[in-house]
């Protein structure tokens, strides 16, 4: 048997062919289901998000070829279109790889989290579909706990390198405790959406979200929890926000110094955070000069995240001894199955030439052969049966001239060197 993963990812194939050859939640597990039943596929796990889809499997040697073609043939693509983008790892370089994806060091951000969830939700699909067991089952739950140790042991995830999470750790910086506070979230786009999932996870329950357009702005709001207003209302409830983030496209500032000012007075001058995503700017950056007003721009997190980036690329080094180290044990349990076949499979033919001897001898002592005769017997064509392999393999060597294997046939027989 072997291991093998098999995909495209973001930096093989463009986003349009990705879009083509990816899974989707109404299609995984009759695809898991039609993979599985491939010639020589024992057992399948899809992985499949925004930027890569990757088919792991135990299968029989050889029939790596005809995985890719059925991706092919399932999404219906011309071999041209997939040949150069596809690649193909085989076990021990497949362990590898699933544990780098795992680990977020294959990612298009490295080191970002949330392609760990994504592998765990593809296996617990595989599970769900029965297509998961034995070794690749294994492989998938010891890639769980690498990624674990490296997040543990290693500063892979702990600095922001978007700009969303940097102006949320921002945040922490001035307020050590985020659920306490109220947040002002103006705009309702994708960065917006971003910040508020950052602040979820941060355990922020009270937030508000401004926005040009309310339909949009109650889609946000009922996912989070949040109280909805205007742009046109942000004067009437800025005084109750500790934490404003803004990303509009607005060509206009849409908070100024003196809106700031007067929501200051109202809150008795307890300090006010605010992040400017936005460029344009949304704030005006007269705002920086209030004494109880921090203001930070996109170009202050961006000199964050750059930072924090070199950090990552450090700790990614340290992650990737991890990774070789963890996938190096995975292979000796791995190649220690063939072991278990083998000695098996050794057992149980000895074990049938000792029933066969054993029958011959309780038959001839049943016609009256003496005991002794009877175990003499027994032990001469029990231990002829047992030694005649490694006999032909000795006379072999011998007459080859294969000193390496007589030296290894003799460490085996146990046989000592004098």
């Amino acid at each position: 048997m072997s291991l093998l993963a098999l995909g495209i990812n973001h930096n093989t194939a463009s986003v349009a062919l990705r879009e083509r050859v990816a899974f989707g939640p109404d299609c995984i597990d009759h695809a898991l289901r039609e993979l599985a039943a491939q010639p020589g596929v024992s057992e399948a796990v899809i992985v499949s998000t925004c930027n890569r889809t990757e088919l792991y499997c135990a299968l029989e040697q050889g029939h790596g070829e005809q995985v890719a073609q059925w991706l092919q043939q399932y999404h219906g693509l011309d071999n041209a279109e997939v040949d150069k983008a596809i690649y193909q790892h085989h076990d021990e370089e497949a362990v590898r790889h699933l544990m780098r994806v795992a680990c977020g060091l294959d990612s298009l951000v490295l080191g970002e989290p949330q392609i760990l969830g994504q592998i765990k939700q593809s296996y617990a699909h595989a599970q769900q579909a029965e297509v998961l067991k034995g070794s690749l089952e294994r492989l998938f739950q010891k890639a769980f706990s690498v990624a674990k140790r490296v997040r543990t042991d290693t500063e892979i995830g702990a600095s922001a390198v978007s700009v969303a999470f940097a102006a949320v750790s921002l945040a922490r910086r001035i307020f050590s405790d985020l659920s306490q506070t109220k947040v002002l979230l103006v705009g309702a786009g994708e960065t917006i959406e971003l910040v508020a999932r950052h602040l979820r996870e941060q355990n922020v329950r009270q937030m508000m979200v401004a926005n040009r357009t309310l339909q949009r702005a109650h889609t946000l709001a009922e996912e989070f929890g949040a109280q909805v207003m205007t742009l046109e209302e942000i004067p009437d409830y800025l005084h109750e926000a500790d934490i404003v983030i803004t990303s509009t496209a607005s060509p206009l500032p849409i908070i100024g110094k003196g809106m700031v000012e007067r929501a200051l007075k109202a809150r008795r001058f307890r300090p006010m955070f605010l992040v400017d995503i936005a460029v344009p700017r949304d704030i005006e950056a007269q705002v920086d000069d209030l004494p109880d007003a921090y203001l930070y721009t996109v170009d202050d997190l961006q000199g964050i995240i750059e930072q924090n980036l070199e950090t990552r690329k450090r700790a990614a080094t340290q992650a990737e001894v991890i990774v070789l180290e963890e996938r190096d044990e995975f292979m000796d349990w791995y190649r220690s199955l063939h072991a278990v076949d083998l000695i098996r499979d050794y057992r149980a033919q000895a074990q049938q030439y000792a029933e066969e001897e054993l029958t011959r001898a309780l038959q001839a002592l049943a016609q009256g052969e003496s005991p002794e005769a009877a175990a003499r017997a027994l032990t001469h064509r029990l231990t002829n049966k047992l030694i005649h392999a490694p006999t032909q393999a000795l006379r072999q060597a011998g007459a080859s001239g294969d000193r390496e294997q007589l030296i290894q046939l003799r460490q085996v027989l146990g046989l000592s060197a004098d």
